[in-house]
Formats: structure tokens, C-alpha cells, sequence
């Protein structure tokens, strides 16, 4: 099991930054990938940043340039500095795990965090 437990968020006007925190409650070598979706209101969840265990980033074309991914593996902690903050950012974000074996895939979520955007 994995359980994430995520921060950061809040109220931000726009062309402003906030940092995204999401810790798990494991060794993030034992996890297959790590990162962020969200999803706004009316619409789908969407992908916007995750890292392998490898080390490969994908970022949504949305957000490239504007927000950075990275990792602390000594802390089982992934960040997520978003930049140049526009409205349309406004969203839950959730904290995705995913756990691949064998025989299937297994997503973990957290609880998620809203980020809004004034204009």
C-alpha cells in the first residue's frame, strides 16, 4: 500500500508561483512513477507531470516551461514548483503512484489540493 499525503496549495494570483509537495509512505525506488493530474471543474482529470523511477519527466504541453518536476529521494518526496501561474491552472491536484507488477497496474491517489488562479 501507499498512502500520499500532499501540500502546497492555495490561492494565487496570477503570473504567481507555488510549490506542490507530495510524500509517500514508501521508498520512492518502489514505485514505478510519481506526479501530478488535475482536474478543473467540469472536466476530466488530466495528466500534467509525472517521473519514472527512471528518471524520465512528461510534462503536458499546457504547462511546459511554466512548472518543474523534480524529486528528494531520501525524503520519498516529489515537488512541483509551478510558475507564471494563469487562471486556467485553477484545479484539484491530485498525487498519483503507480505500482506496475506482473499481473496488473496499481494507481494510489492523494487526497488532492486546490490550487486557484485569479485574474
Amino acid at each position: 500500500q501507499v498512502q500520499l499525503v500532499e501540500s502546497g496549495g492555495g490561492l494565487v494570483q496570477a503570473g504567481g508561483s507555488l510549490r506542490l509537495s507530495c510524500a509517500a509512505s514508501r521508498s520512492i525506488f518502489s514505485i514505478n512513477a510519481m506526479g501530478w493530474y488535475r482536474q478543473a471543474p467540469g472536466k476530466q482529470r488530466e495528466l500534467v507531470a509525472t517521473i519514472t523511477s527512471g528518471a524520465r519527466l512528461n510534462y503536458a504541453n499546457s504547462v511546459k516551461g511554466r512548472f518543474t518536476l523534480s524529486r528528494d529521494n531520501a525524503k520519498n518526496t516529489v515537488y512541483l514548483q509551478m510558475n507564471s501561474l494563469k487562471p486556467e491552472d485553477t484545479a484539484v491536484y491530485y498525487c498519483n503512484a503507480r505500482v506496475v507488477n506482473a499481473w496488473h497496474d496499481i494507481d494510489y491517489w492523494g487526497q488532492g489540493t486546490q490550487v486557484t488562479v485569479s485574474s
